[in-house]
């Protein structure tokens, strides 16, 4: 698996966990705030469409996971 579908792959997680966590019925997780998370994701993934420089693929480069390219 390359470090672009694992990136993609962390990103839709992300995304849809913290869209249940804002939508949860539940006192405990509840939190509007949680969409920040979403919207932090999707610019992140919105930049790096035009810089071609994401964080996680650093990491990820760095703890040996191999290149997409």
């Amino acid at each position: 698996m390359t470090s672009w579908q694992i990136v993609r792959m962390f990103a839709g997680v992300v995304i849809l966990a913290s869209l249940a966590l804002g939508v949860a019925q539940s006192p405990l997780f509840h939190s509007s705030n949680w969409l920040w998370l979403t919207a932090f994701v999707g610019v992140n993934m919105l930049q790096s469409a035009f810089t071609r420089w994401c964080p996680l693929e650093i990491v990820l480069r760095k703890v040996g996971v191999q290149s997409g390219c």
